[in-house]
């Protein structure tokens, strides 16, 4: 538990863990960042009174996974974002453990979180209870307490409430894994917030004709998207197969009929939602134009994580680029927010050779690539590969130094890649597949093509924009 005893040191650890993580040379120029110690899953992302908020899970107190706090960020226009007052810490019974992930909503114009407080107990047994805080004018969060118990026939790890209104009543989905320790989502509806009942279970093992459909999903995500329902989720052991699903845990979608009236969602095949190395627990929110936003964490729990070269210096992780979701011809389509074009500066353009290309800085960098088999090389700590089944991306393991490699199989004709000082987001056919990567670089790091096949290139460098 974080008592407020401990207030202090949080203020300490962010005083004096800034300057090291903002000297980093890994430190991103443009994606939010934790200014000091550990942040992870993206929460209660929402659009709210003219300005988006972006909630996470942060550690303030060091890069391990204790002392889940939610920070706040809010920005008016998806590229610029501002430091808000923390919004939660573990400081009650009910969440002493953690407060871990949630959503946010406008209950009647008052900015409402829904969240998980995680509680563990001395005999290794858990359980966990669906909460709510609303804000105050001062921008601070007061703590309502548990509104869902521990659903009966679950265990200990049911969480990350993901909740909407649908013709005046609220909904929310929660991962869960049942006795039997498959992975399920859960389906509750309310009138108020406050009193929840169970619609029952509309995804995971055994549902819809999924096996082995692994032991616990998390971060539950379901929406309506051009003309169909989209539910995102992180299954938890599932089964790695030749190109997919390498990470430790993955990021999947799977669309089909969500009918409110049976309380049934009636989806086809999982997909993987991004073939990279890091992307995980993405969360979407509606824009004020009604586009469907998604930003993920650009980490995997259990992984490489704790041998990331940050951590010297008192930080871990970065969230992703905001993506702008469409679906179209049975697939997912995700491109960068529009939003983004704001950081381009002057723009660049080669044709010819691929050997023969520019060799480009890395710092922070969008380009467009014509993808006729070509390599790029990423300062020699990454690389990305075309060849006639698809694309790999290939990195060294932080404990081995053994080549690791991601895919995506399928034609590949054109790349849109933006890359800050440790990151590499590859977006693949405007948005059919997509990438996401962090690195290690020494810098100055640059970027090199190699191939003879004629390529297409435009670039820009990107303006920097930290957190304010």
């Amino acid at each position: 538990m974080l008592l407020p005893s401990r207030w202090p040191a949080v203020l300490q650890a962010v005083m004096k863990g800034q300057p090291r993580a903002l000297a980093d040379s890994h430190y991103p120029q443009w994606h939010p960042a934790p200014v000091t110690g550990l942040m992870n899953d993206p929460n209660g992302f929402i659009f709210f009174a003219g300005r988006y908020h972006l909630f996470y899970q942060w550690n303030p107190l060091g890069c391990d996974h204790r002392y889940k706090c939610w920070g706040h960020w809010s920005s008016a226009d998806l590229v610029c974002w501002a430091h808000e007052p923390m919004a939660l810490m573990p400081d009650e019974e009910y969440d002493r453990n953690g407060c871990y992930s949630g959503s946010a909503v406008d209950n009647n114009g008052v900015l409402t979180l829904c969240y998980t407080g995680n509680v563990k107990f001395d005999d290794g047994g858990r359980t966990a209870w669906q909460c709510l805080a609303v804000e105050n004018e001062d921008g601070s969060f007061t703590k309502r307490g548990p509104v869902l118990p521990l659903p009966e026939g679950y265990t200990g790890h049911v969480r990350d409430p993901k909740v909407w209104k649908h013709e005046g009543t609220w909904y929310m989905v929660l991962g869960a894994q049942d006795l039997q320790k498959r992975g399920k989502v859960l389906l509750f509806a309310s009138d108020d917030l406050h009193r929840w009942h169970s619609c029952g279970e509309i995804a995971g093992h055994g549902i819809n004709g999924l096996a082995q459909a692994g032991y616990m999903w998390e971060c539950p995500d379901l929406f309506a998207l051009d003309g169909t329902h989209v539910l995102i989720c992180c299954p938890q052991g599932l089964a790695r197969e030749p190109h997919r699903y390498l990470n430790t845990y993955p990021a999947v979608w799977m669309s089909g009929a969500f009918d409110y009236q049976a309380a049934s969602f009636s989806h086809g095949e999982l997909h993987e939602l991004d073939a990279g190395f890091e992307f995980y627990a993405p969360q979407t929110t509606l824009a004020e134009d009604g586009r469907r936003i998604l930003i993920g964490w650009m980490g995997v729990p259990d992984g490489e994580e704790m041998l990331q070269p940050t951590r010297a210096r008192g930080w871990l992780h970065q969230m992703t680029c905001p993506r702008e979701l469409r679906y179209r011809d049975g697939k997912l389509w995700q491109t960068p927010a529009r939003e983004l074009e704001q950081l381009r500066e002057s723009e660049h353009q080669w044709r010819g050779h691929a050997s023969a290309a520019p060799v480009l800085d890395a710092t922070r960098l969008e380009f467009e690539l014509s993808a006729p088999f070509v390599n790029v090389d990423f300062a020699g700590a990454l690389r990305l590969c075309l060849d006639d089944g698809g694309l790999r991306l290939e990195r060294a393991s932080l404990q081995t130094g053994e080549t690791l490699t991601r895919y995506w199989r399928g034609e590949v004709h054109r790349l849109r890649i933006l890359c800050d000082r440790s990151s590499v987001e590859i977006f693949i056919n405007n948005g059919e597949g997509v990438m996401s990567s962090r690195y290690f670089p020494d810098h100055p790091a640059r970027v090199r093509f190699e191939g003879a096949s004629d390529i297409t290139l435009r670039y820009w460098s990107l303006r920097g924009c930290m957190i304010e």
